[in-house]
């Protein structure tokens, strides 16, 4: 049964550090093209929450102390995060082809803002990740 649980840990950070290290990379550099990360970004949110709810079921099913809280609050945080991106990210993305150069420059600016945005509430989420073992 060990085994489940470092599969399970490891896909859960893989997926985790991809997600974090890819928002925070483009938030940074407006000249990436970020509609190429939005779709891989996503999967790995929907990996990171999938094998986050198996370790919380796992190790924190019946128990709700202040470490819970403190992983309550990053978990928040990352669905917040991946709302960010699905609504600005996500909205932007799908509206580039076929625009003029102003819109697209717009556009653009939205999607970075959204990653910026997002980067943000992940480095909560990790901090909360980080420092929930200390409580």
């Amino acid at each position: 049964m060990q085994y489940v649980y470092i599969i399970v840990l490891g896909l859960h950070v893989m997926a985790g550090v991809f997600w974090a290290g890819t928002t925070i990379a483009v938030a940074r550099d407006p000249e990436i093209r970020i509609e190429r990360f939005f779709r891989p970004q996503m999967g790995a949110a929907g990996m990171v929450f999938l094998t986050g709810a198996l370790l919380w079921y796992f190790f924190h099913g019946g128990y709700f102390g202040s470490m819970e809280m403190v992983l309550a609050l990053g978990i928040a945080t990352a669905l917040i995060a991946g709302g960010v991106q699905g609504a600005l990210v996500g909205s932007a993305s799908r509206q580039l082809a076929g625009t003029d150069a102003a819109t697209e420059t717009q556009l653009r600016a939205k999607m970075t803002r959204g990653e910026r945005i997002a980067g943000g509430l992940l480095v909560i989420t990790v901090l909360c990740m980080a420092t929930a073992r200390l409580f």
